[in-house]
């Protein structure tokens, strides 16, 4: 079983989370403003990288709290799991 590491609660089995797609959108700060296609393209269009990527969980059975986290998508590793509103940690810093 795949263990992941809650920043607030510590490590804890995978079926206690549940993803929240990618790290990092910032919502628009006026969306009445946008238009369909940039609106579309707020909502639905997401980068899907092969490798590292940010990505937002949530430890549904546990704290409840949304966190972030740094996942290798070709090995499924967690590289680094962070608090919402820390910064993203450098890829070649946690694999160092």
């Amino acid at each position: 079983m795949l263990l992941i590491a809650c920043p607030y609660c510590g490590p804890r089995p995978e079926i206690e989370f549940s993803h929240g797609g990618e790290a990092h959108i910032a919502r628009p700060e006026r969306p009445d403003d946008l238009g369909v296609e940039d609106w579309t393209e707020f909502l639905y269009m997401r980068a899907n990288p092969k490798g590292v990527h940010a990505e937002r969980w949530r430890h549904l059975h546990g704290c409840a709290r949304f966190f972030n986290a740094l996942r290798d998508t070709t090995t499924d590793q967690f590289l680094a799991t962070y608090k919402t509103g820390e910064p993203r940690p450098d890829v070649n810093t946690v694999r160092a």
